[in-house]
């Protein structure tokens, strides 16, 4: 079954004639990202040159993913919106609620036990909402979404921000929060920043130990977790063409990890045996049928430097195996170099666990790859000398992977397959002794490495490679172990060298159901009433924030002033937090309890103003929320980079937070921010944040004349008695300040929809 095929099928058809218009009224050769950008736009009288990184312009997305973990606030939110059905194609995935525990089987029956409630509530408003529903087991959202969902020159948004992996298939995939899903949702203009481009242009071809997985470690070390804000990364070159369509998905998917929008790869061979493989063989040739479409246009290629932004060139005959981290995914350091930078920095080198699959690797290729090193390693007599966890991506992979032998590979050397779910590369994990805060070394596969984001230990150290060198480093338990030059001892006290891995793009054999796990809709229940057992600790029905005041915000206490990278992890936990996704009241008591404390360098101990003591960060808040005066929040650069994690907007909006005042934001959490109604500032001087002192009372003035450009004054109440005075900027449009005078997006959707019944 190929799903949305009309769908599909209409945006080919009228792909060539938006394309021809495109031209028109810009006038210029394109690359790839303008013909997908351009032909989304929510109206075409919107066609016009624009300033990237500067202009705001609505899209129409094809259509919206979420998953579970996100799926409820997003859909508690629709269900205020006023609307009958959703306005595009949509689909609600069960892969972040499952606890990685005790393997598959065991953890999927703990799940459905533990989940009931949510489970029930999102199967049953999916059927409310002509929405499909993928039950737990089934897979990862973007390993289904690239399986089932994703088509060259698409367009989509999900709530989690890998959603960018379907750019593996020539997709723009954005992710977002759950208020700019509701927004499409709804059938509204989607507004986004026009970005701007990152060329990468990708020559030679990846050999022995190298796979794709290195070429975005090593894109992250040389953009910075935030060199990639505000952009696209479009790939490009005859090495881009020698990649696995999954290849490519591994790439895009992690290229979140620069705070990169998204990032694209064009149409080419490798999209179509895929399309092809996982049964949408219609697919592949209308897309082979619009194929100059979906590519940039030749004047593009040849001179890119004058058509990106940023161009960058790498060689990949050149490239070498990365280990990225520990504690941040942009510190890339090539396997040659590992053992130096391990003693300079003195990491600790023995690794306690390896880990692969997740969303990011977890594809054919991945699984065949780590399972030839696996084979090689058994014929020479080795063991694993670290824990091996393996984390199918799809019920689809898992079966193939069991059918042809690689999960029982895993298996003979000790390794302990989990669930088709997100696992341990979001927290959900529950590591033996992870508590004791044992200063540890692990190694895995997925995206993502800050501090306690794995396992809840501040001390683990977390570094991340490709599966094939997480297995080799399985199979010596040393960081720094670099199985091409290095020899390992096995049970006949021989010394002997792995061998190269080596796998397949696809499977032999083709791959299984692709529908396992999907419930379809079923239709004629849009009438069904969503019942939330009152008292529910998981789940609540949503009050809409009030509207501004019309007043300046005076007299608010400071909260906290983050210290050094705050990502959403730090904002609003996962892990054990996950539970209460859908409970707004209940998830705000994990509000920033994991961000540092610039004044004492604790987490989760503030300075209470009312009572002269420190206490936890939540209960300070409501405390302030509860006083009638409010509190602000400082922080430093690229605040709320990683997750889409909408609750870290959502929770400072409920507790009373009003303002953001920060050096940068990640682009997805400030918009999270706007659309909950909470004003987000940027130091005009970032030397201002040191002049905030820890018992500051706060103005914020100007709100009055608030407007697209201008800036706002920020005022400081010493408890010496003293004043300090500093202006701040904002990247507010005019409709965004509608946001903010609303009291958030969702109230404007609403009154929208009431005016037209």
């Amino acid at each position: 079954m190929i799903f949305d095929f009309e769908m599909i099928d209409s945006f080919y058809k009228q792909l060539e004639s938006r394309i021809l218009e495109i031209r028109k009224k810009l006038n210029h050769p394109l690359t790839l990202s303008e013909k997908i950008l351009f032909s989304h736009l929510y109206s075409s009288n919107q066609t016009k040159s624009l300033n990237r990184g500067v202009d705001y312009i609505d899209f129409m997305p094809d259509r919206v993913a979420m998953q579970d973990a996100t799926a409820q606030m997003a859909i508690l939110q629709f269900m205020m919106a006023g609307k009958e059905t959703t306005a595009v194609p949509t689909s609600v995935h069960c892969d972040h609620l499952t606890l990685a525990q005790s393997g598959a089987v065991a953890d999927l029956k703990s799940a459905g036990i533990v989940n009931k409630e949510v489970y029930e509530f999102l199967s049953s408003i999916c059927n409310k909402y002509n929405i499909g529903f993928w039950k737990p087991g089934a897979g990862i959202i973007h390993q289904i979404v690239l399986e089932n969902y994703a088509f060259p020159g698409g367009m989509m948004i999900g709530t989690d921000s890998h959603t960018p992996n379907a750019g593996g298939l020539g997709m723009i995939a954005i992710g977002v929060g759950g208020a700019d899903a509701v927004d499409v949702l709804a059938g509204m203009g989607w507004e986004l920043k026009f970005p701007k481009l990152i060329g990468i242009k990708l020559t030679g071809k990846l050999s022995g130990w190298t796979s794709a997985k290195d070429i975005i470690l090593k894109i992250s070390g040389l953009l910075t977790v935030k060199g990639g804000t505000g952009n696209i990364i479009e790939y490009f070159g005859e090495g881009a063409e020698s990649l696995s369509c999954t290849g490519k998905a591994t790439i895009c998917n992690m290229g979140a990890e620069t705070g990169a929008t998204c990032s694209i790869f064009s149409f080419d061979n490798s999209m179509i045996d895929y399309l092809t493989a996982t049964g949408r063989k219609n697919v592949a040739e209308l897309a082979l049928k619009n194929r100059v479409h979906l590519t940039a246009d030749k004047e593009v290629y040849a001179d890119p430097g004058r058509y990106y932004d940023q161009y960058i060139e790498i060689n990949l005959s050149e490239l070498e195996p990365y280990i990225n981290g520990p504690f941040t995914p942009d510190l890339a350091t090539p396997i040659s170099r590992m053992k130096e930078e391990a003693v300079k920095n003195k990491w600790p080198v023995e690794v306690e666990v390896g880990l692969i699959g997740s969303c990011t690797n977890s594809s054919y290729e991945d699984i065949s790859r780590a399972a030839s090193v696996v084979k090689n390693a058994l014929s020479q007599k080795l063991t694993a000398k670290s824990e091996f966890t393996i984390t199918p991506g799809s019920e689809q992979i898992r079966s193939i992977a069991e059918r042809d032998g690689f999960l029982e590979l895993f298996r003979k050397i000790g390794g302990e397959v989990f669930a088709n779910a997100c696992g341990p590369c979001i927290g959900q994990w529950a590591r033996k002794d992870a508590d004791s805060k044992k200063v540890n070394t692990i190694i895995h596969s997925f995206n993502r490495n800050f501090s306690k984001r794995t396992d809840g230990n501040p001390n683990t150290h977390t570094f991340v490679a490709s599966p094939e060198i997480v297995t080799a480093i399985v199979l010596s338990g040393k960081l720094t172990f670099n199985p091409i030059t290095d020899t390992l001892l096995n049970s006949e006290g021989k010394e002997v060298r792995l061998a190269e891995p080596s796998g397949l793009e696809l499977p032999p054999e083709g791959f299984g159901n692709v529908e396992s796990g999907y419930q379809k809709p079923v239709h004629g229940k849009n009438g069904e009433e969503i019942l939330i057992t009152p008292g529910s600790d998981r789940l609540q029905f949503l009050t809409p924030f009030k509207e501004w005041d019309g007043h300046d915000f005076l007299n608010l206490s400071l909260l906290i002033k983050t210290k050094g990278k705050c990502t959403t992890d730090h904002i609003s936990m996962a892990g054990f937090w996950l539970k209460y996704r859908g409970h707004l009241e209940n998830i705000s008591e994990n509000y920033m309890i994991g961000a540092l404390n610039y004044f004492n360098d604790r987490t989760n101990s503030v300075l209470n103003q009312l009572t002269g003591s420190y206490d936890t960060v939540p209960r300070t808040a409501k405390a302030y929320r509860d006083s009638g005066s409010g509190s602000a929040v400082t922080g430093e650069e690229n605040f709320g980079e990683g997750s889409s994690r909408e609750h870290a907007a959502m929770e400072p909006r409920y507790l009373g937070v009003k303002v953001l005042l920060v050096k940068s934001f990640a682009r997805i959490h400030e918009t999270n921010l706007k659309k909950q109604g909470v004003l987000t500032l940027t130091f005009r001087n970032k030397d201002d944040y040191d002049k905030i002192k820890e018992d500051d009372k706060i103005d914020i003035t100007g709100l009055a004349k608030f407007a697209a450009g201008s800036q706002l004054t920020v005022s400081l109440t010493h408890s010496d008695g003293t004043k300090e005075q500093f202006q701040a900027n904002h990247s507010y449009n005019e409709s965004q300040i509608e946001w903010f005078k609303a009291g958030s997006a969702l109230n404007i959707i609403r009154k929208s929809n009431k005016k037209n019944v």
